[in-house]
């Protein structure tokens, strides 16, 4: 496998394979010497047509701290902003002498067009595409539940699944690249996914996902979870779509927030999780989000792990995923 496009472009092996290899590149992080040799001399671009502050700065800490170069792009203030096409500017860093490809688009299908269009002969890692893809947000968040289901929050064994997990996935899941990920994945690895949203914010075809789907919160809490995964409510997409998703910020935190209220009522056990930024007292409360049931800064750590292992499989590992 040459690229990270898609969930669902892994097979179980690649996803179970590359969160083993990312609680590896944990374990160094606690060293006093955090850098691997792993991609001296490597060049990683980090293309980035859409803003972003977790991905960009995640990929970068991961590429550094397997002693890649980094080259990081942003379409503000390019050439792009001029007019330059994706193409062009694909074969601009590829002739910089790149090794890899970051890429984050506003438009869905933009890293499958990259990786695919004959222009670039180079590994191109997603990091998502419109409303389509994020696999590697999937993955770090597979990676903390799996530490939190199997292992109470400590590194998970290789080879371990998410069988017997379920959880929760609460929000704008039309706009939503994190939940597409997410329920390809989890369900992959055995874990039951409820997706929990007014019917205003699923898309069309959702119920032939692998999933299930519910409009009442309340519902989805009275079973037990062992996560619930909070969304971010995306206003620029929907302003983009000519609003109109629910009547007002105040009726979505009453129906779909995790309030007081709703935190009070979570299992103890229940990690809750959000792939940032937070939209605090609209999808989730400051008493949530700052419990000691909250891993959102875990997942970001997890992120860079996943990352690491990402860029190390992808460059490095004989014949990539299958080592």
């Amino acid at each position: 496998m040459k690229h990270l496009i898609s969930i669902s472009d892994l097979s179980v092996d690649d996803a179970i394979r590359i969160l083993d290899v990312a609680e590896a590149m944990a374990a160094t992080q606690s060293r006093a010497i955090k850098k691997l040799p792993t991609l001296r001399g490597k060049t990683v671009i980090n293309l980035f047509f859409e803003d972003s502050t977790r991905t960009r700065l995640s990929f970068e800490a991961a590429a550094k701290r397997l002693s890649a170069d980094v080259i990081s792009f942003s379409a503000k203030g390019s050439s792009v902003s001029k007019g330059e096409s994706l193409k062009d500017t694909a074969l601009t860093l590829q002739a910089m002498g790149a090794d890899a490809v970051v890429v984050r688009h506003r438009s869905s299908g933009a890293a499958h067009r990259l990786a695919h269009a004959g222009w670039i002969d180079l590994p191109v890692l997603n990091a998502g595409d419109g409303t389509h893809q994020h696999p590697t947000q999937a993955l770090l968040d597979a990676m903390t539940l799996r530490r939190h289901f199997t292992n109470e929050g400590r590194p998970a064994e290789p080879g371990t699944t998410l069988a017997g997990a379920h959880v929760a996935i609460v929000g704008d899941i039309l706009h939503s690249r994190v939940a597409r990920s997410n329920v390809g994945l989890m369900s992959m690895l055995g874990a039951r996914v409820t997706l929990v949203a007014p019917p205003t914010l699923l898309p069309v075809g959702v119920e032939n996902w692998p999933c299930e789907v519910t409009y009442d919160f309340d519902e989805a809490l009275a079973a037990h979870l062992d996560a619930v995964i909070m969304l971010r409510i995306q206003h620029e997409r929907m302003s983009a779509a000519g609003g109109g998703f629910f009547p007002s910020p105040e009726e979505y935190h009453h129906s779909y927030g995790l309030d007081s209220e709703r935190f009070e009522r979570l299992g103890k056990h229940t990690a809750i999780m959000h792939p940032g930024p937070l939209n605090r007292g609209l999808e989730i409360c400051a008493q949530a989000a700052d419990s000691a049931q909250s891993v959102i800064v875990e997942q970001v750590s997890n992120g860079v792990s996943v990352r690491m292992a990402a860029l190390y499989l992808l460059l490095a590992a004989k014949e990539n995923f299958n080592v």
